[in-house]
């Protein structure tokens, strides 16, 4: 480990930033987080909120060809794509299709599963001592299908999951009921793992973190930045809010809107925005014992403080556009069917955007020929499940210290201009 202390300057202040800032501070730099709207505003606060370490089975799996014309004409399909924004997507999406297949999706699970794996434990690690350790829940989370045949249906997925370690069991029928009665009766399967977990109020989690820093003598500054200066090839800072912020080290964490800094920055990753939503259900008469994933609607429901949450939906639009009227109604539709005997006191709606690269895979360590300059973005689904471990390897990195895992997968030089 390099023995010289540094100042670095994180762009973004979601749980990739925050992680990162907590993790350089232990080792000993000064940390300077700026983020235009502030700290666990963004997808940071509107995620499912599930440490969700089995997620590393990507969307593009073999079949989706086949499955995502229909799913696009079908309004109870959580597939949506605003057609004026197609021939901008067509590029990227072409990319992202080509990896439909069997080949690919069994790479990319095992590109994933590193970052993820260990989510709970991570979680635990990175708000250990900080405040935030309120928000952390163990919990079991479950698939749901209709029946087993349904379950057949996702082999594939099961088998690569097998393959990297995970193991569940089964509760079908009337065990199913006795776990947790909360959901409509054609539910007749789950298949359940255990040693995962919940953040149960994910915005303030985040939030809670970023104060860490800032007591520990970090920098907050809420601003836009416009450009990293460089001389000879070396990190010199930023601009931001119309002034230069010196520092040795640059890590841009934006989500998906860390694609023009990037190519400041000598990469251009092909990125797009995947506009995700969720409903939360206030006060509800009852409340879930765990958080699932509901196969056949295709979101997730989880037990948070005060309210449910219900999150998903997968829609193509950019950035720039507002919220669709037909992934809300779906999620309302869904919340009506998945928990029939419910009711609650008031609702809440959120649209954000998931950082999605063309391969699912993030993109993680220092970008070549500019020495100082990281990158760490482009967790798609499972950026709040993969942001302590993203956060501890940009800080392994920049603190001089070889991660003790293969990092090839997630290195900037694959996008270098």
């Amino acid at each position: 480990m390099s023995e010289a202390k540094k100042t670095v300057t994180i762009i973004g202040a979601g749980i990739v930033g925050v992680s990162a800032a907590i993790e350089l501070q232990r080792d000993g730099h000064q940390v300077i987080l700026i983020d235009g709207k502030g700290p666990g505003e963004g997808t940071s606060h509107g995620n499912g909120g599930i440490l969700a370490s089995c997620s590393i089975v990507p969307v593009t799996g073999p079949g989706l060809w086949k499955k995502a014309p229909k799913m696009l004409l079908d309004p109870e399909q959580p597939l949506f794509m605003r057609w004026g924004y197609l021939p901008k997507l067509a590029p990227w999406l072409m990319k992202y299709m080509g990896h439909a297949n069997a080949g690919d999706t069994a790479r990319i699970a095992a590109a994933l599963a590193p970052i993820v794996g260990d989510s709970l434990a991570d979680h635990q690690a990175l708000a250990a001592g900080t405040g935030a350790e309120r928000h952390l829940k163990p919990s079991d989370y479950l698939f749901l299908y209709n029946d087993r045949a349904h379950f057949g249906e996702d082999a594939f997925g099961w088998g690569l999951r097998k393959k990297h370690g995970f193991q569940w069991d089964e509760l079908v029928g009337a065990e199913f009921r006795a776990y947790d009665e909360i959901y409509a009766k054609d539910i007749t399967f789950a298949a359940r793992l255990k040693d995962h977990g919940i953040i149960t109020d994910p915005g303030q989690y985040v939030k809670d973190l970023a104060a860490h820093v800032t007591g520990n003598g970090g920098r907050l500054i809420k601003a836009f930045v416009t450009d990293v200066t460089r001389k000879n090839g070396t990190v010199t800072g930023v601009r931001a809010g119309g002034e230069t912020i010196p520092c040795d080290a640059v890590v841009v964490a934006t989500g998906v809107w860390s694609k023009p800094l990037a190519e400041k920055l000598g990469i251009s990753v092909p990125l797009e925005a995947e506009r995700g939503y969720h409903l939360e259900l206030w006060e509800p008469s009852a409340m879930p014992k765990a958080p699932v994933m509901v196969a056949a609607a295709k979101c997730v429901v989880t037990p948070m403080e005060g309210r449910i949450r219900i999150a998903g939906i997968v829609e193509f639009g950019g950035l720039e556009a507002g919220p669709s009227k037909g992934p809300l109604e779906l999620l309302h539709r869904n919340a009506r069917r998945i928990l029939p005997g419910v009711t609650w006191k008031h609702e809440e709606e959120w649209q954000g955007a998931r950082p999605a690269p063309a391969d699912s895979i993030p993109v993680i360590g220092e970008v070549p020929g500019l020495s100082g300059a990281f990158v760490g973005f482009g967790h798609h689904h499972i950026g709040l499940t993969g942001g302590p471990k993203t956060g501890r390897l940009l800080a392994q990195m920049i603190s001089g210290r070889t991660p003790n895992m293969d990092m090839s997968a997630y290195d900037p030089e694959r996008y270098a201009i």
